[in-house]
């Protein structure tokens, strides 16, 4: 079977609600088909009916978990659902989301899009008391702390819980009667709040929200709960906002789609200035501009724009790929970016090249894409990436790799540069990207280009735990080696 490890960071989850509308399921089911991008190891929808949960969730992509008959089984006038990319616990059915309890108070489901950087503290005191988990993730934590709370209305338990956990955020919960969402006080991750008809949606993006046809009305804000009854929408802070808010940058810059407004603001415009202060930061002499499909095609745009260049789409994408059972020959190198990439040698032979991407992470396909080019008879070929340099590792919802297996945290710009056999390499500075993102008074999370982590935890032992384990596991076989990496 062919597998290959993903060259891009990935985002953990996605989570979408539906309140007081008819077929309720069937809008979330289509509110993750907009979201698949953000996970696609399990998916899974709870729909309310009288106070009855009904749950269908598995392994799989949207459209592999559900059919036509589970949906129709999925009855009433309220739902959530979750997509999932595991960045804590292990890609298994019990781990899938969202996670539906039966409890003193009655029913509870979460959906949770984050990370908690104390979920194993919490669950270590829970079970010295006698606490039993069933799953893996540190979203059961959450529904712990709801289950042992004192406070005899669950908003109260819920605030009360809020209090305890630490890190990323952006929740859905459903009980009997309620639905609630809720953002960390940093407000890590998105979560927008949509009308659609008479009834309430909420999704981490808004894209999610064009597909059923709702109105987009706000983002939920950090430290605030948004709370959904027959009495209709309702509000309150559980937190106050942390003095300096921490949105994800990546989530600009990468992670969420381009046509998604995030933190109130339009992905495309910004990764469009972002390409734009690129080409101003690192101009070089070329003919045309190439994105890389589709993360590197907004910041090319931008790139051609501004350097007055012509953008060619010369990568074209297979977007049909899955698991192949075959094993190619040995001769058959590169056998997996091939799958996915391949160049319309007409335009690129004998030019000067600029390649534009979002990222660059361990560099493997990157270097991939680059021989493709060389091979197609590129003249030149110049690699420009619309992001500074990951050096670190994140703990707040995103599968990035060890620090070990990130290129830029252990070679030189010029080692990376012969690593990927590019004429030159260019990553957009720290001050660039802050520059393109349109509201100039939000304050983003930077931790993974600068190691600056805005909630304190024990991020030296977790960051040695990250290296050694890596050690054990071994890296890449195409993960370069720094002593080897100047020889090639």
């Amino acid at each position: 079977m062919f597998t290959a490890k993903n060259d891009k960071p990935r985002e953990a989850c996605g989570v979408a609600g539906v309140w007081n509308a008819g077929e309720a399921s069937k809008l979330v089911y289509l509110m993750l088909y907009a979201l698949q991008h953000r996970g696609q190891e399990g998916a899974g929808i709870v729909s309310l009916e009288n106070g009855l949960f009904h749950t269908v969730r598995s392994r799989g992509q949207v459209a592999d978990v559900f059919s036509e008959a589970s949906l129709a089984s999925l009855v009433g006038q309220a739902a959530i659902g979750h997509v999932r990319y595991s960045t804590t616990g292990s890609s298994v059915l019990k781990n899938a989301q969202p996670l539906a309890v039966e409890y003193a108070r009655g029913n509870l489901a979460v959906a949770h899009n984050g990370n908690l950087v104390n979920a194993e503290e919490i669950r270590q005191e829970l079970q010295e008391y006698g606490s039993i988990f069933q799953t893996t993730v540190d979203t059961e934590v959450l529904i712990h702390l709801i289950a042992r709370s004192p406070r005899k209305k669950f908003v109260d338990a819920l605030s009360s819980s809020l209090e305890k956990v630490r890190g990323a955020y952006s929740l859905l919960v459903m009980t009997n009667d309620l639905l609630i969402a809720a953002r960390d006080p940093y407000g890590f991750r998105p979560l927008a709040l949509g009308k659609i008809g008479d009834g309430y949606a909420l999704a981490s993006e808004t894209c999610a929200f064009d597909l059923i046809g709702a109105e987009y009305l706000r983002d939920v804000e950090p430290g605030e709960m948004v709370i959904l009854s027959k009495s209709g929408l309702s509000s309150q802070r559980f937190l106050p906002p942390a003095e300096n808010s921490a949105f994800c940058i990546f989530e600009n810059i990468y992670f969420s789609r381009p046509d998604s407004h995030i933190f109130g603001t339009s992905c495309w415009q910004a990764r469009e200035m972002l390409g734009r202060i690129l080409a101003r930061e690192s101009h070089v002499d070329a003919d045309l501009v190439v994105p890389v499909p589709d993360s590197g095609v907004c910041a090319a745009v931008g790139y051609a724009h501004e350097a007055k260049l012509p953008l060619e789409i010369a990568l074209i994408r297979n977007h049909y790929i899955g698991r192949t059972f075959i094993e190619p020959s040995q001769h058959i190198r590169d056998f997996g970016v091939k799958l996915k990439f391949n160049v319309v040698r007409e335009s690129v032979a004998g030019k000067r090249v600029i390649v534009v991407d979002d990222s660059l992470v361990r560099g493997t396909t990157s270097r991939k894409i680059i021989k493709m080019l060389r091979q197609a008879g590129a003249r030149e070929v110049h690699m420009r990436l619309s992001s500074p340099p990951v050096t670190q590792p994140c703990f707040y919802g995103m599968d990035f790799p060890t620090r070990q297996e990130l290129i830029a945290a252990t070679h030189s710009l010029e080692e990376i540069a012969t690593y990927l056999r590019v004429d030159s390499v260019a990553y957009l500075s720290v001050a660039g990207m802050l520059q393109a993102m349109p509201d100039q008074s939000q304050k983003f999370c930077r931790a993974c280009f600068t190691g600056d982590y805005p909630v304190d935890f024990q991020k030296r032992s977790l960051l040695a735990a990250m290296d050694v384990c890596a050690k054990e596991v071994g890296q890449d076989a195409e993960t370069p080696d720094a002593e080897k990496v100047s020889e090639k």
